[in-house]
């Protein structure tokens, strides 16, 4: 597991983080405070009594299986232009505590995992440098059902392009395969598994790419947030739960950022909070997992967008906004100066329905820019311990 803190490229190490936040109140001092009140949350105390007000109940592992880890950022060039991907069938929480609508969960998903790393959803971010092309093994040895991965972006053969049907090449259970990616393309792409793709994707199989230009200069805090909705009945159906499920009927109950749903979107380690230091230059890589669209607002900030799905944005074509829709397979990156009045700020999907848990808001697709001159509050200790997050 990396010792950093906070979203997936995040320099923050654990001892910086409990350094910032160690003032008079604490995480701890707060930790026997309430949720937050049934009339705040959207639902009544009977709602909550009875359930009918929260997400869909917490299925505690029926299957047994391996829990995921946070994603983490591979650099592809320091393991000499090598990696090798496998899928791990996987227990994954999404917010497990009960606050906020919670517990949360998908019963199983098919996590990628990169080399002897945790398993993982989304998937690791491979990264790598431009002319730097890499060796993608699929490890299918162990595996139970057949697999493809497909990169977006890059320019590669046709034999490379990962897509079963087109290409006449699938990895089947007890099988690998190398997949040669040249890495020609600069910027921020996708790669997910191409073989039944609207069910392997659903299933977790998707995960960032990032190429970066020759001579890049990465800004003072460098994250990658991608967004995702499911519908958690397939995820139940494939762990064994005596539930029906048809792509065409999808119904999404399920809202996350980097895999994770309010509150835990904000847990330091677990989540993915923006942590910033007054005057920071912030540059955000999102891009859209699922099959729906999601406009993101950030918060007493104002971005401009200056990559489109591998393509710098000339400066003259760039505007400040705060509200970034990204369509599915999308992708956009943001930058702003961390300049606004130290606090605690949301970054949410404006689509008010995707910022819940089940019937209970706020949750789901909901994270924060959180500044660390703000980290001593009161009401950062209470927001961490929605999060369950004990320091």
């Amino acid at each position: 597991m990396t010792d950093n803190i906070g979203a997936p490229g995040t320099d923050i190490s654990r001892r910086e983080f409990a350094k910032a936040a160690a003032g008079t109140t604490g995480f701890v001092a707060l930790s026997g405070c309430q949720a937050a009140p049934a009339e705040e949350s959207g639902v009544t105390v009977s709602e909550v009594e009875s359930g009918t007000g929260s997400a869909p109940a917490q299925t505690a592992n029926p299957a047994d299986l391996p829990e995921t880890a946070p994603p983490q950022v591979v650099n592809v060039d320091e393991q000499g232009n090598q990696v090798t991907l496998s899928s791990v069938p996987s227990y994954h929480e999404v917010h497990p505590g009960e606050s906020m609508g919670g517990p949360v969960d998908l019963p199983a998903v098919w996590a990628f995992q990169a080399d002897d790393r945790d398993p993982s959803v989304p998937g690791p971010i491979l990264r790598t440098t431009e002319g730097e092309d890499m060796e993608v093994t699929l490890d299918n040895t162990d595996g139970k059902r057949p697999h493809t991965v497909h990169f977006h972006g890059q320019r590669k053969t046709w034999e490379n392009d990962g897509v079963p049907t087109t290409t006449g090449i699938t990895v089947p259970p007890g099988e690998s395969h190398t997949y040669e990616i040249p890495a020609n393309v600069p910027g921020t792409h996708l790669y997910h598994c191409h073989y039944q793709t609207h069910r392997h994707i659903d299933m977790g199989m998707y995960g960032f790419l990032r190429v970066d230009p020759k001579g890049y200069e990465e800004a003072d805090q460098e994250l990658f947030m991608t967004m995702k909705e499911w519908d958690n009945d397939l995820n139940k159906q494939m762990a064994g739960m005596d539930v029906s499920y048809s792509p065409r009927q999808r119904d999404p109950n399920v809202f996350t950022i980097n895999g994770k749903s309010a509150p835990r979107t904000l847990h330091p380690e677990d989540g993915s909070p923006v942590i910033v230091e007054q005057g920071d230059t912030v540059r955000i890589h999102f891009a859209n997992n699922g099959y729906m669209m999601h406009p993101m607002h950030t918060h007493n900030h104002r971005f401009e967008v200056v990559e489109k799905d591998g393509s710098t944005v000339p400066e003259a074509a760039r505007y400040k906004q705060d509200v970034l829709n990204i369509a599915p397979a999308e992708r956009k990156t943001i930058e702003f100066e961390a300049d606004a009045d130290p606090g605690i700020y949301l970054m949410h999907c404006h689509k008010v329905f995707h910022a819940m848990n089940g019937n209970s808001y706020p949750g789901g697709m909901v994270g924060a820019i959180v500044y660390r001159d703000a980290m001593d509050s009161d009401i950062f200790s209470q927001l961490m311990d929605y999060a369950g997050y004990e320091g």
